[in-house]
């Protein structure tokens, strides 16, 4: 691919890497084609149990869509282009391994809605997000007005959306935009440290969270209980669930194999 970089490490992390820093990563129709593609390899690949996203270049993680292809757009090819961003970003919410975007840059327009798509977000001091699509006359079209709003509530959301403000990376982590925070040096290895730490876990536990998360979060507190409620027998039916409890009983460390 010429847009997308993929490393699979032995560890079972997969770093997908936008690959186009001399436009700042922007979210060209191929690039978005190209890491659709990526993550559905990715999801068929059961060796990958994580997986990280970055951007190439020390400036960008992605400053958003391609304007020159934006600028074609009419009503009709722009709500396809709209849809398709939106199937990509969402393949990527609903891996059944934990996304973290490693934010090293702009993260603007599209760039923050794949920020935001992904399950954590780890930040660099230099990074900026923003949705400045009301600049150009068009609304968020990746999810922008969704996710956010989910994140960092609606009064909020709705207020960097309608400004196009910029948010610089001590702002996003007090409103809830991202977890954490790191010197450019640090982001990587803090965000390998975190998956790391979370591919120690119980497969079966790690899945179920994050599906019990993610569903449950659109649900009502009585539907999402019952979720979790089914999920959790189910981890109780695992292999790992005896492994888990037993090792904890016996004071050792435990050996989860994933059945």
């Amino acid at each position: 691919m010429s847009t997308i970089l993929l490393d699979r490490s032995e560890g079972g992390i997969a770093t997908v890497t936008l690959n186009r820093p001399d436009v700042l990563n922007a979210l060209s129709v191929e690039l978005l084609t190209e890491l659709g593609e990526t993550i559905s390899a990715i999801a068929a690949d059961r060796s990958v149990r994580g997986v990280i996203v970055t951007g190439a270049g020390p400036k960008a993680f992605a400053a958003g869509a391609d304007i020159a292809e934006l600028n074609k757009l009419n009503g009709h090819t722009g709500r396809a282009y709209s849809e398709h961003g939106q199937r990509v970003f969402s393949q990527i919410e609903n891996l059944d391994c934990p996304v973290i975007a490693a934010v090293n840059g702009f993260a603007l327009g599209g760039g923050c809605e794949l920020a935001m798509a992904c399950h954590i977000r780890l930040a660099s001091e230099r990074a900026k997000f923003g949705q400045p699509e009301v600049n150009l006359g068009i609304i968020p079209g990746f999810g922008g007005t969704q996710r956010l709003a989910r994140l960092v509530g609606v009064a909020r959301a709705i207020e960097y959306n309608l400004t196009g403000a910029t948010i610089d990376a001590p702002t996003a982590e007090r409103i809830g935009l991202v977890n954490h925070v790191y010197s450019p040096e640090e982001l990587m290895p803090k965000a390998v440290e975190m998956m790391t730490a979370m591919l120690a876990k119980g497969p079966h536990a790690v899945r179920f969270t994050l599906e019990a998360t993610r569903r449950g979060v659109d649900m009502t507190i009585d539907d999402g209980l019952t979720l979790e409620a089914r999920l959790f027998g189910e981890c109780c039916g695992t292999a790992d669930f005896t492994e888990g409890t037993g090792a904890f009983l016996e004071k050792r460390p435990a050996a989860f194999t994933g059945r």
